[in-house]
């Protein structure tokens, strides 16, 4: 066969098999988007994917986005009814206030609020000195917290953020860092809040503070997380926002318009990273009776899902883990996204399983669906190169 005659061929099977293909085709290439950020990030909570990042692993000033290190160490490491004593040194810190009193006591719950939704730079260093029996020892703790995470583009010099030598971070890192303290119900109930009333022992009236976080009411599913700014960082910004069971997280160092960023960046995400089931908790694994107290979602453009890969540990490998008879563990290309666990139907551990959520199994049948439709085609296509190619010239 003739080489031209070959490519007659090739290019005509092709242009039938784009008919069914192109939507594939048309969004094969990643989304884009610009921030006005020296900085910037946007992760999706629940399972730690960064979404979006530029320059993300640079270390920069991030003023009072340190705050939410400083929060999470306490809350983690005190209880919310102890009773903080405000010192000289807590009293005299400069930057913004809750104006506490030198000698007066706050429970530690009331201050976090102060330090979250006031940015009390007098609650930072209260808190610090009381979870880490001085400032110094704090200051430990979140460096240690730091380093747990991940973040190794980090380093603390202070509990509140006013301008140090040695104390940054970066876009990703405070990404990280955001997503894993909103896991906590705590956190994420004080940073979600748009004032609160607090007792108030020198005064008749009572503090009312009104979160400075404008994201609350400029933006609809925000619920945090914590601005900032210094002369030498400028604004910096984490906002949090949950549409349809999904929460993301905005980070932004040094951002003159960081209000409009956010937005466009937490829309960016909603629209071209929704959760995708890969495995319903309601449907057994595959070729087995086995079954996942789980659903196993991940964050995904719909080009991305033909990347999915699975692989099974079955049961003669998982001695010592009790009641597990299957792991999946599933890649997005070649990284490793997370894994499942499967029981026996009978087993004690899915004895409340929910099998009721029929739209997640609808939507995990299309995506297996497409999944195959989508391979097949590529796989004949690759089939068809070989074949014309590897023909001898007669």
């Amino acid at each position: 066969m003739k080489l031209r005659t070959k490519w007659i061929i090739l290019f005509s099977i092709i242009a039938q098999l784009s008919i069914n293909f192109t939507p594939l085709i048309a969004i094969a290439e990643a989304p884009s988007i610009s921030t006005n950020a020296e900085a910037a990030a946007l992760i999706d909570v629940s399972s730690g994917r960064i979404l979006y990042s530029n320059n993300g692993d640079k270390p920069l000033r991030i003023a009072s986005l340190t705050k939410i290190m400083t929060a999470i160490v306490a809350i983690e490491a005190g209880s919310l009814s102890d009773k903080v004593k405000v010192s000289l040194r807590a009293y005299g810190v400069e930057g913004s206030s809750i104006y506490l009193h030198s000698g007066e006591e706050m429970n530690l719950h009331h201050m976090l609020y102060g330090l979250m939704l006031r940015s009390g730079n007098d609650a930072a260093t209260a808190i610090a000195e009381h979870i880490g029996g001085s400032l110094e020892g704090f200051i430990l703790m979140m460096n240690e917290k730091a380093e747990q995470l991940g973040m190794t583009n980090s380093h603390f010099m202070n509990p509140h953020g006013l301008d140090a030598k040695e104390h940054y971070s970066s876009a990703n890192d405070m990404a990280v860092l955001t997503a894993y303290a909103l896991q906590n119900p705590i956190f994420r109930e004080i940073v979600k809040t748009p004032s609160i009333t607090v007792p108030n022992p020198y005064e008749k009236w009572d503090h009312r503070w009104r979160n400075k976080n404008k994201m609350l009411h400029l933006y609809e599913g925000a619920d945090g997380v914590k601005t900032g700014f210094t002369k030498l960082s400028n604004r910096t910004l984490v906002s949090s926002a949950t549409r349809g069971g999904q929460q993301l997280a905005a980070v932004t160092l040094n951002d003159g318009d960081d209000w409009a960023d956010h937005a466009r960046l937490l829309d960016f995400g909603f629209r071209n990273y929704p959760l995708q089931v890969i495995q319903s908790r309601d449907e057994p694994l595959k070729g087995t009776t086995l079954m996942s107290p789980t659903s196993f979602i991940y964050p995904m453009r719909e080009d991305e899902q033909l990347d999915i890969r699975v692989k099974y540990i079955q049961e003669d490998s998982l001695q010592g883990r009790l009641g597990v008879r299957a792991i999946a563990e599933y890649h997005l290309g070649s990284i490793f996204i997370g894994k499942q666990l499967f029981y026996n139907e009978n087993d004690p551990v899915l004895k409340n399983l929910n099998r009721s959520n029929a739209k997640a199994h609808t939507s995990l049948r299309a995506t297996q669906a497409n999944i195959l439709i989508h391979e097949n085609a590529f796989s004949i296509m690759r089939r068809l190169f070989k074949a014309l190619f590897t023909i001898q010239e007669q």
